[in-house]
């Protein structure tokens, strides 16, 4: 398996901020994602201490776990780990969301690094990067300067 990088961002016409607002929640990414079934915490735990578990099901039956690792309000960033990866086959899988002031709004950068073998990388570009990641982003976009 071998290191790998994976990144999709978006320039928002929209105040850091608000962007923050509305995606710095580690247990809300489905407020605003399009794809994702709304998440549960495991045992109640804090959305914003680190150690919280999101748990994504669809009919019932789990299709991701994912644990926080860091919440920075104030950096405007969290950091969480796949638990248990079951869409594709990679190990030390560490996302980063991140909201930028950008001169224009807003940058918001979903980042990941982890291990795969060569031939599984372009699944996990097109499964991760494509499909949630700017899939994700896009919606944002469109939720926050939709009422502009």
């Amino acid at each position: 398996m071998s290191p790998r990088t994976l990144e999709r961002s978006l320039v928002i016409a929209a105040d850091p901020d608000a962007v923050w607002a509305l995606a710095g929640g580690f247990a809300t990414l489905a407020d605003w994602h399009p794809h994702l079934p709304p998440a549960t915490l495991e045992d109640g735990a804090d959305p914003e201490a680190p150690g919280a578990v999101r748990v994504f099901t669809l009919d019932g039956a789990v299709v991701a776990r994912e644990r926080l690792l860091a919440h920075e309000p104030a950096a405007r960033r969290y950091r969480y780990t796949l638990l248990d990866p079951r869409a594709l086959p990679v190990e030390e899988y560490v996302a980063t969301l991140a909201v930028r002031p950008h001169p224009e709004g807003a940058e918001v950068r979903w980042s990941a690094v982890y291990r795969a073998a060569d031939e599984v990388a372009a699944q996990v570009e097109a499964r991760f990067g494509d499909g949630v990641y700017a899939t994700g982003l896009r919606a944002l976009g469109e939720r926050l300067t939709s009422t502009r």
